[in-house]
């Protein structure tokens, strides 16, 4: 079982703002079904984004909520139809949010690993175009799967 299914891809999404995009994703883990404080997990992410830039390179950005209200380790894919301005690291603005949702007690083992393996999917250039191309979510989910359960 993955970290993600095709409901965690959020394709042809139309916010304006990476607060949009933040509370969208914080909503979706309510509907998943992995809190029931939508509100909590979206401070959670904003908590994060105030500590430096989740924005990585080339429009993608790995925004992040560690929260005591997420029950479940849980992945989002956030593509917005356009992008919008996001501190990142190359100065870019972002339209894939690949959002990571821990719960309070696995912060330090499950967060840092889905991080560095999430980190490590973005260097990775084909990775990146079939995201940035496809409107498959079982492609996208499968794919990024495949990557988080490699050991």
């Amino acid at each position: 079982m993955g970290f993600l299914s095709n409901k965690n891809v959020m394709l042809e999404q139309h916010e304006e703002s990476r607060l949009d995009v933040l509370r969208a994703v914080a909503n979706k883990a309510a509907e998943l079904g992995v809190t029931e404080d939508p509100d909590a997990v979206y401070q959670a992410f904003l908590d994060r984004e105030d500590m430096g830039a989740t924005g990585m390179t080339e429009g993608f950005a790995i925004p992040h909520a560690k929260s005591p209200a997420i029950t479940a380790a849980t992945v989002v894919v956030f593509k917005n139809d356009k992008a919008l301005e996001w501190p990142s690291f190359d100065e870019q603005p972002i339209d894939i949010a690949i959002a990571l949702l821990v719960p309070d007690g696995e912060a330090g083992t499950t967060h840092i690993k889905l991080l560095s393996k999430t980190a490590v999917l973005l260097m990775d250039d084909a990775f990146k175009e079939m995201v940035r191309s496809s409107n498959d979510a079982d492609q996208i989910a499968a794919a990024i799967n495949e990557k988080l359960e490699e050991e």
